[in-house]
């Protein structure tokens, strides 16, 4: 029995492909380690990850990249293997069009009913377990909303549905704290330091009265939102100057 399929044990990273080299390698790699680390899972040596993506490069050079590593083959049941052999699994499809990032058009969100559950254990890692996610995305079929926000059950803001969020006060910008739940990308973290952002709680009031708010990931970077709801937003003056930072720097 594949423990990654029964149960969702395993951790993954999804990041882009250009000109067959995978876009900030060494960060995601060590997100990967830490995420691995975290469920207990030995990291196999980068060397192997970075012959598979050579493979993967040679035959798709611009592509999405999912790295996923399981725990491997087991008995049945949750209690872990006497023995643990690790599965491996590197696979690239197509890069989609995402939106372009310098866009004048920015990104239309909504409000998702689905509450995320607190489990500080998991909080920040990319576990295999994405159900929460797949519930919420079912939400809407509109194609003019761009993203779902997530709140967890307290009402404070976790992410979106696929993104990370940045909201800024008063020239101050913020990011959920990722203590109880959520996903911490390798965007996220870059824009962290890029920002000088701070961690913090943060509400559904508090984003409504934000001076502008960007999501993040590695496929889509970075992107301005100029909605959620009735609530409007104009395209911040210096986010090009951040967008080009973001982009360059690695």
């Amino acid at each position: 029995m594949e423990r990654g399929l029964a149960f969702g044990d395993g951790v993954f990273r999804t990041l882009r492909m250009e000109n067959g080299q995978p876009v900030w390698w060494q960060e995601q790699l060590a997100k990967l380690e830490v995420d691995a680390h975290r469920l207990g899972l030995d990291m196999p040596p980068s060397s192997l990850w970075e012959q598979d993506i050579a493979w993967l490069a040679v035959r798709m050079p611009n592509a999405v990249v999912k790295l996923t590593l399981t725990r491997g083959p087991g008995p049945r049941g949750y209690r872990l293997p006497d023995l643990v052999f690790p599965t491996r699994i590197a696979m690239a499809t197509p890069l989609p069009d995402f939106p372009d990032p310098a866009s004048k058009t920015g990104a239309r969100l909504r409000v998702c009913d689905l509450r995320l559950g607190h489990q500080p254990a998991l909080a920040g890692v990319k576990h295999l377990n994405r159900l929460e996610n797949v519930l919420a995305r079912m939400e809407w079929d509109d194609p003019d909303i761009d993203e779902g926000l997530l709140l967890d059950g307290e009402g404070n803001l976790v992410s979106g549905v696929m993104s990370n969020l940045f909201v800024r006060h008063s020239g101050i910008w913020h990011t959920p704290l990722l203590d109880r739940c959520g996903v911490a990308g390798v965007t996220r973290g870059r824009l962290l330091h890029l920002l000088e952002a701070e961690e913090a709680r943060i509400t559904l009031p508090d984003v409504l009265a934000a001076d502008a708010l960007f999501l993040s990931n590695s496929l889509i970077r970075l992107r301005w939102v100029s909605a959620l709801g009735e609530r409007c937003w104009h395209r911040p003056p210096d986010y090009d100057v951040i967008l080009e930072r973001l982009c360059s720097e690695g």
